[in-house]
């Protein structure tokens, strides 16, 4: 669901920047303000994952499509919402200046439609009320499947109106929605079965991971380790990011292919002139040092990135906390 920067005007990529930028400083600022875990080193690895996980194209049966998970409620569970919002923005943020993945100019839009419906909508009003643990099987798939198919949806709704407001006459909001809506139908429901996997198996050997049950246990118990479910996730992102990225669908994904059914291109040419693009054309041109992903460690760099950026921003975090009550006094 990455957008390509033809798809917003100027004002809306502006606006949208405003917006996720807002949410990710206010996410940020609760993070600081907590004492309870240090969550950073499970952030990292966390983001690492999903990057790696991210990669992986499936096939979508019968449409000539591809989809791939978005991550957003699987974060939410396991780290909390703003983490989880900190968490899968420094994701697309490298995916955008490194890879070249979604225009810059589009990175406000992309991040409010991937990370904020997910980690601040879909999981606090829908997940969370349902999802009560311990969970049986049944019920952590049901639910994950439901909260992942309407985080895409919101998602899917988001680009739709994004592009409607950008004036892009090629894609018109309601023969634009009647392709975005059951395409990411279908990849939400994958995303779910997904997430339901991972969530299922967390419970089971390491239910403290699960943010809801760390909120339940006593606050002197609140202080929890990660290094073994750590060591796991890591080795998980680097088996991912270095074999079964492989193996991805060379289908193009979900908003491509919604594109494509309804101009016949996956993306079609900017149809506002103006000297912002060429601007954000130019520095992603600088900054995207493997476009495309082309690399075979792809997959395990952009990972690595992940990780540095995550822990370069929560040292930073850190800092401000351990500096402002000097300040204060």
């Amino acid at each position: 669901m990455h957008m390509a920067d033809a798809l917003v005007s100027p004002i809306v990529a502006g606006t949208m920047g405003i917006i996720s930028g807002t949410l990710v400083v206010i996410a940020a600022k609760k993070i600081r303000k907590s004492q309870t875990e240090n969550i950073v080193p499970l952030m990292g690895v966390m983001g690492a994952f999903i990057f790696a996980a991210q990669m992986i194209n499936f096939t979508i049966p019968g449409t000539g499509s591809s989809g791939h998970i978005v991550g957003g409620i699987l974060l939410a569970a396991l780290l909390g919402p703003c983490p989880a919002l900190i968490t899968l923005a420094s994701v697309l943020i490298i995916q955008c200046l490194i890879f070249a993945d979604g225009g810059l100019m589009a990175l406000g839009c992309n991040i409010f439609n991937m990370a904020v419906c997910a980690c601040l909508i879909a999981y606090p009003l829908v997940f969370k009320p349902l999802m009560k643990y311990p969970a049986s099987l049944s019920k952590i798939i049901w639910v994950s499947v439901f909260t992942c198919v309407i985080s895409l949806e919101l998602g899917a709704l988001a680009v739709t109106i994004e592009t409607e407001a950008s004036g892009i006459t090629a894609l018109p909001i309601s023969q634009f929605l009647m392709f975005m809506t059951p395409i990411h139908l279908a990849i939400g429901i994958g995303e779910g079965l997904a997430t339901a996997v991972v969530l299922y198996f967390v419970q089971k050997y390491k239910p403290e991971l699960l943010m809801q049950v760390r909120q339940s246990e006593p606050a002197e118990s609140s202080k929890t380790r990660f290094g073994k479910a750590i060591l796991v996730f890591a080795i998980l992102a680097l088996i991912i990011g270095g074999t079964f990225s492989w193996t991805a669908s060379s289908n193009p994904d979900g908003l491509e292919w919604s594109v494509f059914n309804v101009t016949g291109q996956t993306e079609p040419p900017v149809s506002i002139q103006s000297k912002v693009y060429d601007i954000a054309q130019s520095i992603q041109g600088k900054t995207a040092v493997i476009p495309d992903y082309d690399t075979t460690f792809a997959g395990i760099i952009g990972g690595i990135i992940v990780v540095l950026i995550i822990w370069v921003l929560s040292s930073l975090l850190q800092y401000k906390k351990k500096i402002l009550p000097k300040h204060n006094e």
